[in-house]
């Protein structure tokens, strides 16, 4: 995982290629991403590195980057990624990058392609089990490194959560939206970590 060092190394090459990276942080619910996320970040406010992180307005649950285990990292809410551009920035980390569109995974490429340094995090796999469309894109930028994470299962207690279970009233819920999207997140519905033994995808439906 990219250290302080490495991020702050990056800003000061940021207008050659060898500062340029893209750093992807994925895995289910409660799986550590905003620790991971703070942790890179948060020292960043005492250099001169020039950074923002950014979350999606559809996120409703903290005001910012906040992880179970007490960190807190302060973010700016958007509706679009768009607005990134709109600033000379060093570092832009990206958090919740599951709830953003695919012309917001454009926006990354073309933060890369002028020199910016790029951390995001999200989870990987939908409500159905499958891969988010605006991951699936990420991807194919070739990030320079991917760190999956684990978590507690919510149902056998094992420590190899890979998959969020999506309920409403209860009862996973398995509709097929078309194209991967995020679902809100402002109580209708409640998510668990789950295994891949204790995830009910359509298949075990």
């Amino acid at each position: 995982m990219t250290t302080i060092d490495e991020l702050s190394h990056g800003a000061r090459t940021s207008t050659g290629v060898s500062g340029v990276s893209l750093d992807v942080v994925l895995g289910p619910m409660k799986s550590g991403k905003s620790l991971a996320l703070i942790s890179m970040l948060s020292p960043l406010q005492f250099t001169r590195v020039r950074h923002r992180v950014y979350q999606s307005e559809r996120h409703v649950r903290d005001s910012g980057v906040t992880s179970r285990s007490g960190g807190v990292l302060a973010t700016t809410k958007v509706a679009s990624l768009h607005a990134a551009l709109e600033e000379q920035l060093d570092v832009v980390a990206v958090d919740e990058v599951h709830m953003f569109d695919l012309d917001d995974i454009a926006v990354v490429g073309r933060l890369l392609r002028r020199g910016t340094r790029v951390v995001v995090a999200g989870i990987d796999l939908d409500h159905r089990g499958e891969l988010f469309a605006p991951v699936r894109a990420l991807l194919e930028l070739g990030p320079d490194t991917v760190s999956y994470r684990r978590a507690v299962c919510d149902q056998c207690r094992d420590f190899s959560a890979t998959h969020t279970q999506v309920l409403r009233s209860g009862e996973p819920f398995l509709d097929n939206l078309g194209g991967s999207e995020a679902l809100p997140d402002d109580g209708t519905f409640t998510y668990e970590a789950r295994c891949r033994s204790c995830f009910v995808g359509p298949a075990r439906a």
